[in-house]
C-alpha cells in the first residue's frame, strides 16, 4: 500500500519521501486507518516491522488537522535509547511541517533536568518519555496533561518486564479520560492483557506474526558448560575478523564481568548498562556507530534500544530468556539486506529454552564443535529429563524438564 493512499498532509508526505518511505509495511497498513479513526488499538508487532511510523504518522497528521495546538501526545517507552530514537524519527517525518517533540529521560545531571524542564514549559506537541523521569517532572508541576489527546505505550511488554506497572498507572491517573490510547507490544503476556483491560476502551486489535530471522543471518550455536564460555568467546573474537560485535548477557553483573575479561585481553570493548551516566552511554553509542569501538556488551534492553546498521556479529553469551527475545537480539545484525552471523552459547540448563527458539523459527540451528583445547561440552538433549540436585538435597530436589 502506497503512503499516498492514506491522504496524509502534503508536508508529511514530503517528509516521508525525503526519508525514502514509499510503501507501508503490514503493521502500518493495518494500524494507520484505525489510529486515524480515533479508536483505541492494541498492536502486537516486534521491533523492525515499522511500528514507530505506524503510530507516529497518523498522529502527526491529526495534530496538523487540529483546530487548537497544545501538548497533544504522550509516548511512553522503556529506555532512553528508544526515546531518543523515536524523537529522531519524529524529527525526520516532521521536517517539512510545524510539529515539535521532546524526549524526556533520566540518567543525566542537573543541567539535563533543567533543559528538559525549560523545554516542557515552552511547550511541545509530542513528549516521548521514560516513565520514571516523567513522573518526576509531573510531581514538579512542569507538565500539564489535561488537554492530551493521544497516549502511546511503545514496547509495553518491556516496560512491564522492567517493573514499570505502578509507574504507568500513576502517569495515566494524570491524563484525561477522553483520549485515544495506542498500545504497541512485541508479546502479549497475561500482565499485558490486564493492563490493556484497565486503560483501553473497546480497542481494535492488530496482530502481525513474529517474523523469522533475516535470511542474511548465519545462525550457529555451541553447547558448552558455563566455565567454557569466556575462553570460547575469546577464541571466536581472536580467530575471526569481525568489525562490529554485540554481545548479549543475561544480567548487568555478567556484562561487567565479561567486559573485564575482554579488556584484559586487549579487545576494543565497552559494557553498556544502567549504572552508566547518560552522557557515557551516548558516547559509547557514538563510538560504536562510528566503528571506533569494536565490541559492545549489554543485556536485552540493548536488543530493542539500538539501531545501528552494519553489525556483523551477535553473540548470545547467555541464551535469551524467551524465544522472541532471540529474534530481537539477532535482528541487530543483517539489517538493510546485509549479512551477519549470530552465535548462541547453550549451557545444560538452557537447552530446553533454546529448543523453543528452534521451534519458533521452524528449523534446527547447527551446533558447532568446541575448539579442542576447551574440552568437550554436554550433549544437546533438550527433551531429556534432567535432575538438578542441591548440595545435600538427595532426591527431594529433582526438577525434570517436562515434554510438551
Amino acid at each position: 500500500m502506497d503512503f499516498n493512499e492514506f491522504n496524509f498532509d502534503a508536508g508529511l508526505l514530503e517528509g516521508l519521501s525525503s526519508m525514502g518511505f514509499n510503501k507501508a509495511t503490514p503493521i502500518q497498513e493495518q494500524s494507520i486507518p484505525v489510529i486515524l479513526s480515533g479508536k483505541d488499538i492494541i498492536a502486537c508487532a516486534q521491533t523492525g516491522t515499522g511500528k514507530t511510523a505506524a503510530y507516529v504518522l497518523p498522529i502527526l497528521h491529526k495534530i496538523l488537522s487540529a483546530k487548537k495546538r497544545h501538548l497533544n501526545t504522550l509516548i511512553l517507552c522503556p529506555t532512553r535509547e528508544l526515546a531518543l530514537q523515536i524523537d529522531q524519527q519524529i524529527e525526520g517525518f516532521a521536517y517539512f511541517i510545524s510539529v515539535s517533540s521532546i524526549a524526556i529521560y533520566g540518567g543525566g545531571d542537573g543541567v539535563v533536568w533543567e533543559q528538559q524542564k525549560k523545554a516542557l514549559k515552552e511547550g511541545a506537541d509530542i513528549i516521548i518519555a521514560t516513565p520514571g523521569r516523567l513522573i518526576a517532572q509531573l510531581q514538579s508541576g512542569t507538565v500539564k496533561l489535561e488537554h492530551l489527546e493521544h497516549l502511546v505505550l511503545d514496547e509495553a511488554d518491556r516496560m512491564l518486564d522492567m517493573g514499570f506497572y505502578s509507574d504507568l498507572i500513576k502517569i495515566i491517573s494524570y491524563l484525561p479520560a477522553n483520549r485515544q490510547t495506542i498500545l504497541f507490544s512485541a508479546t502479549m503476556p497475561p500482565n499485558m492483557r490486564k493492563l490493556a483491560g484497565q486503560i483501553l476502551k473497546d480497542p481494535e486489535q492488530v496482530n502481525i506474526a513474529i517474523s523469522k530471522p533475516a535470511e542474511g543471518i548465519l545462525q550457529q550455536a555451541y553447547v558448552l558448560y558455563d566455565n567454557q564460555k569466556v575462553n570460547l568467546i575469546k577464541h571466536i573474537l581472536s580467530e575471526t575478523k569481525f568489525n562490529s560485535v554485540i554481545i548479549f548477557a543475561s544480567t548487568k553483573d555478567n556484562v561487567k564481568a565479561l567486559d573485564r575479561e575482554l579488556r584484559a585481553k586487549g579487545f576494543s570493548v565497552e559494557a553498556f548498562h544502567s549504572d552508566l551516566e547518560q552522557v557515557e552511554r551516548e558516547a559509547i553509542m557514538r563510538r560504536f556507530k562510528s566503528r571506533s569501538l569494536q565490541i559492545i556488551i549489554g543485556t536485552d534492553i540493548l536488543s530493542r534500544g539500538i539501531d545501528v546498521e552494519g553489525i556483523d556479529l551477535v553473540i548470545n553469551f547467555d541464551a535469551p530468556p524467551d524465544p522472541e527475545d532471540y529474534i530481537h537480539r539477532i535482528g541487530r545484525t543483517a539489517r538493510a539486506e546485509t549479512t551477519g552471523t549470530a552465535i548462541t552459547f547453550i549451557n545444560e540448563k538452557d537447552q530446553r529454552k533454546f529448543y523453543s527458539v528452534e521451534e519458533l523459527i521452524g528449523k534446527e540451528i547447527p551446533k558447532l564443535p568446541l575448539p579442542a583445547d576447551l574440552g568437550e561440552g554436554p550433549a544437546y538433549e533438550p527433551l531429556k529429563k534432567r535432575t538438578f540436585i542441591k548440595p545435600g538435597g538427595g532426591d527431594r530436589n529433582k526438577r525434570p524438564f517436562k515434554k510438551r
